[in-house]
């Protein structure tokens, strides 16, 4: 009954994912969610998810716990495991952090004292692009099975798609507001050129040739010329 149960939760928890996709959503409520997931179905002891910045450092979003030495010990497993796990296209686990060698010194003295004993690191990624990872730490008597470990991949993919979506909806709303700002752009622009046909007495065209003129010499933006010349804050001959 108890997997069971399982089950359903899990099922239920992706169908949430799901409909947080689709609805207007906070992508940081989304990570959190998921690292929370991770902690409660997988039972580890700690779960966090890291995005790589635009210098392709590795930044903590969420975490199933605060505590400094738990997000010390996330970033610096991240951290370690980044040449490897954040660019590679498979999840890296470690069984027992206390027997790692060389370049892990300061994770493994971290993770340790915090009575962390493995990790298990999953890059978030989508085709050829990855943007970070989801890192699980584990305690004393916690292993996490080939099932648990498929679980815990989906859930990094609905991450990857989650943040993916948030980026592009950004990527959209900054095109469609360029989009409306050039068509206003436009119609200040034609009210300009009938302005300065007016008061020049000169074809359409010439009056156009002479605002670009006049934008191109002073060094300023055709559509800030055009809403002086409208606001009558600007005279052009």
């Amino acid at each position: 009954m108890a997997a069971l149960d399982r089950e359903k939760h899990l099922l239920t928890t992706f169908t949430q994912l799901a409909d947080t996709l689709v609805d207007d959503y906070d992508v940081v409520e989304l990570m959190q969610r998921l690292v929370d997931t991770c902690r409660d179905q997988l039972q580890v002891a700690a779960a966090g998810l890291l995005l790589s910045d635009e210098r392709g450092d590795l930044e903590l979003v969420a975490s199933t716990s605060e505590a400094g030495t738990v997000v010390e010990a996330l970033i610096l497993g991240a951290e370690v495991a980044a040449g490897s796990s954040a660019r590679a296209s498979a999840p890296i686990s470690v069984a027992e952090i206390d027997s790692l060698g060389s370049g892990w010194e300061e994770f493994r003295r971290s993770a340790v004292a915090s009575g962390f004993v493995s990790i298990v690191t999953i890059p978030l990624r989508l085709r050829d692009m990855t943007i970070g990872s989801l890192n699980l730490l584990q305690e004393a008597g916690g292993v996490l099975s080939e099932r648990d470990l498929v679980i815990a991949r989906a859930l990094a993919d609905v991450a990857t798609i989650g943040i993916l979506h948030e980026r592009t909806l950004r990527e959209t709303e900054a095109l469609t507001e360029q989009l409306q700002n050039a068509l206003s752009s436009r119609v200040i622009i034609e009210q300009a050129k009938g302005v300065v046909s007016h008061t020049n007495g000169v074809p359409i065209d010439d009056a156009f040739a002479l605002i670009r003129t006049y934008a191109r010499t002073h060094g300023e933006h055709l559509g800030d010329v055009a809403r002086r010349i409208v606001e009558r804050r600007l005279t052009i001959s």
